[in-house]
């Protein structure tokens, strides 16, 4: 490993979901026998360390989550396993939050960002199919939640006009998903278009019509959006390589 290796970088950190070791096929074939790094970062709002992970990161604690992502991130260029330039962040649905709070607030840091599904307007997110389920995660956008923490973490609401660069981002969503409203990564990606242009911002839309809140409707439609995402970073991260 000399830097040059495409690394990336794949977190949740909600619900108590937790990420472990574990084989997974599509990385396998698309991202390790190309010669790129694979990591999982077990942050705070998940459940790999038991209920206390959990609650350390829920609502006004949640600035933890995206802190030890930032940190695992900043650990592997530190150890020279990557450079920014070389490294990817890719993450959905809650996870998808996560990529679009690295994106406002550290895209010093990444070469490539995947958001898929996002949850991206916390200011609304309790009004769009099932967002007002998760309320005890993220706190409630109509009482004092929102001036006390809850827009330091909506990434619609922090793109700074003033930034005259963002790394890559690949934004992916499903017409028919039932859980997180495709709507959120709309109008994230119609206002970086609009906001961006004449920038060094490079955003990509792709919404599927169909699939439900995974993206795919069958093994084809599957292939395909992991192709998508996998040869987007791939790709852009190969740019970044030193000679």
């Amino acid at each position: 490993l000399d830097g040059n290796n495409p690394t990336l970088l794949y977190g949740y950190g909600g619900f108590e979901i937790s990420l472990g070791p574990k084989y997974i096929s599509t990385v396998g074939v698309s991202w390790l026998e190309r010669g790129g790094v694979y990591v999982e970062a077990n942050i705070r709002g998940g459940g790999e360390f038991g209920p206390a992970w959990h609650q350390a990161g829920l609502k006004s604690k949640r600035h933890k989550c995206y802190e030890d992502f930032i940190a695992v991130g900043e650990d592997l260029v530190d150890s020279k396993i990557c450079t920014p330039k070389t490294l990817a962040a890719r993450g959905g649905s809650n996870g998808g939050l996560l990529m679009g709070m690295m994106y406002v607030s550290r895209p010093d840091l990444f070469g490539a960002i995947h958001c898929a599904v996002p949850l991206l307007d916390m200011k609304r997110y309790h009004t769009l199919l099932a967002g007002a389920s998760w309320m005890a995660e993220y706190g409630d956008p109509d009482t004092s939640d929102w001036d006390s923490f809850l827009h330091k973490y909506s990434p619609y609401h922090l793109i700074d006009e003033e930034n005259s660069k963002y790394p890559p981002m690949l934004v992916t969503t499903s017409t028919r998903d039932d859980r997180v409203h495709p709507g959120h990564a709309r109008k994230m990606v119609k206002k970086l278009w609009d906001l961006g242009e004449g920038k060094d911002w490079p955003v990509y839309y792709y919404e599927n019509i169909e699939g439900g809140h995974g993206g795919a409707a069958d093994a084809k439609q599957s292939a395909f959006m992991t192709a998508l995402a996998y040869d987007f970073m791939w790709n852009t991260l190969s740019r970044g390589k030193s000679d």
